[in-house]
């Protein structure tokens, strides 16, 4: 996945700039939950519409298809009928920015894995590095870590990705916002040990560094970045930890957590699945 590129033009003098509080209402956020969720209740807003799901998740998918044409991620072939498409999409959770017009202007996907399964269908083992004959073995025995790290603590597994953003939105409080999301999301759901694919191209990965992830590692040795022909870029594999993000996020974090609380959560069920208590 091209990962988290559209925070490209977050320099480190722009994200201390809004490293304060809100002072003006946010964009509207959406969150769509995946089929059969169990939905936390944390959440407020909960609805239940499958076809206003579905709508919003072609915008989304199309949306995210034209970013990532347009920054030259993914050639035109790569869509299906306008669309980006990826497996992970179906069971995954999409939180969604609107524009004052009510498009899609930006979304970011959070997949919570089944820890219960056998078989977990991780999308890092499908990137370049895994493939290698050095480091493949030890990027598995890592990711195993941090799998295991989320059954002892009780804790969901969650990959992140799919990032878009608006260039009109890019550069601006919005895509920290978007970043930080992913430590919010985890906190509510119940906390998350979390995994995402950023490239280097536009200093993404060292964004989402100085908000508090880090390279993964085994036995001592950090797993590099490597160089994905499919993508043509520098990509690396950061950890993250719902629980800790950078302390000088801390407040921003849990503003956040607050705020996703109140949005609209849409379910493609009729019905919205309760969590318990």
């Amino acid at each position: 996945m091209p990962g988290v590129h559209n925070l490209q033009l977050l320099s480190r003098r722009q994200l201390d700039a809004v490293q304060r509080r809100l002072t003006s209402p946010s964009r509207r956020l959406a969150l769509l939950a995946p089929s059969n969720a169990r939905i936390p209740n944390e959440f407020h807003d909960v609805r239940g519409d499958r076809e206003g799901h579905r709508a919003l998740f072609s915008q989304m998918q199309r949306f995210r298809g034209q970013v990532y044409l347009q920054d030259g991620a993914i050639k035109e072939s790569d869509l299906i009928d306008g669309h980006h498409v990826v497996e992970a999409d179906d069971y995954s959770w999409h939180l969604l920015v609107h524009d004052d017009n009510g498009m899609v202007a930006g979304c970011i996907r959070y997949q919570a894995h089944d820890l219960k399964s056998l078989f977990l269908p991780l999308s890092v083992f499908s990137s370049a590095i895994a493939a290698c004959p050095q480091w493949g073995p030890a990027l598995k025995r890592a990711v195993h870590s941090e799998v295991t790290l989320a059954k002892n603590l009780d804790l969901s597994f969650v990959e992140v990705g799919g990032w878009a953003l608006a260039e009109h939105i890019r550069g601006t409080s919005e895509a920290l916002r978007m970043g930080l999301a992913a430590y919010s999301l985890g906190q509510l759901m119940g906390g998350a040990v979390g995994m995402s694919t950023a490239t280097r191209r536009h200093c993404s990965s060292s964004i989402l560094r100085r908000m508090g992830g880090r390279s993964l590692e085994h036995a001592g040795a950090v797993i590099p970045a490597y160089y994905d022909p499919q993508y043509e870029c520098e990509m690396e594999i950061l950890r993250f930890h719902s629980w800790n993000p950078n302390p000088r996020y801390m407040l921003w974090v849990e503003e956040i957590r607050q705020s996703l609380q109140h949005i609209p959560v849409i379910s493609d069920e009729a019905w919205a699945l309760a969590a318990a208590g």
